[in-house]
């Protein structure tokens, strides 16, 4: 871990509430001040989990300039800010810098891929162009390309890349990615079932959609773990299994949306590709949550 992390524990990769419309800003106030005053410990915006690759160019930058804004310095936030076209992630990356956003959050690029090299050049013209941290999104699964450990430890060598969400799922990269970028990057998990275990590597939290129905348990998971009681943050990590499991039965955020309705922080609405979810697996997922008192 740095020095100096964005932030230490959990973020949630927060939902967009939606309307047939267009985006529901209320709904997005009152989600980010509920998460805020249940402690979570930074905000990621406009992710995947927020569906910002069906948002409009002027719905994505009055997303990240509410959030920030209604945010009000209280805890980071994070904005989504990658793209598979650099020229576009560039110029989303200079917007969200100068409208006061703490970090962002570039993903890999998807569909053209890229080559290591390639990944190298796209990365630093990004980094070159934001005032703030950029933290690298590898999630090979959705994207088709995987950042590898000899290529972390170049990016790390821009002053402007700090940090790694790492959603590989691959633990023997991560460890040898850590081994090799030691106290230059910080990693943090992308999968909420591999808290702990990231964790254990030096890892300095999660980037997580669990937090979005449980952000406070998400967070004493964390503490736990830095704290000491590892024990403990185990234990967690594997109560929360079942409803992790239920949380990515579909492709997220559909699950997550579901949850977040259900709770009644938003209606039920994504855009297409994505769909409602399954009623077999929504029964599972409200299932799950009932036995986290999420839902009476």
């Amino acid at each position: 871990m740095t020095d100096h992390p964005i932030f230490r524990g959990a973020a949630s990769a927060l939902i967009t509430p939606m309307t047939e419309d267009g985006v529901d800003y209320p709904a997005l106030g009152k989600l980010i001040d509920w998460q805020i005053d249940e402690g979570i410990n930074g905000l990621v915006i406009a992710g995947t989990t927020g569906e910002g690759s069906t948002l409009t160019d002027e719905e994505h930058r009055e997303v990240l300039r509410y959030s920030v804004e209604r945010a009000a310095g209280h805890v980071p936030i994070i904005a989504g800010t990658g793209s598979n076209d650099t020229a576009y992630a560039v110029e989303l990356t200079r917007y969200a810098s100068e409208i006061g956003a703490d970090a962002m959050l570039v993903v890999t690029p998807y569909y053209n891929k890229a080559t290591q090299g390639g990944l190298i050049k796209m990365f630093y013209a990004i980094a070159d162009a934001s005032t703030k941290p950029i933290i690298l999104y590898n999630i090979p699964s959705r994207t088709g390309v995987n950042i590898e450990p000899e290529t972390f430890v170049a990016l790390a060598e821009h002053p402007n890349i700090s940090a790694i969400k790492e959603a590989s799922g691959n633990i023997s990269k991560i460890v040898e990615t850590a081994a090799l970028v030691g106290d230059k990057l910080d990693i943090y998990s992308g999968n909420d079932d591999q808290i702990v275990p990231l964790l254990a590597m030096g890892g300095a939290g999660v980037i997580s959609v669990l937090s979005n129905v449980l952000p406070r348990k998400t967070v004493e998971l964390c503490d736990r773990f830095f704290a000491g009681d590892v024990a403990g943050s185990a234990a967690l990590q594997l109560e929360l299994f079942p409803l992790v499991r239920a949380l990515f039965s579909e492709v997220n955020p559909i699950p997550v949306k579901a949850a977040m309705a259900e709770m009644g922080f938003c209606q039920n609405i994504l855009r297409l590709p994505l769909t409602q979810m399954e009623p077999k697996h929504a029964e599972v997922l409200f299932r799950r949550m009932r036995e986290q008192g999420l839902l009476a």
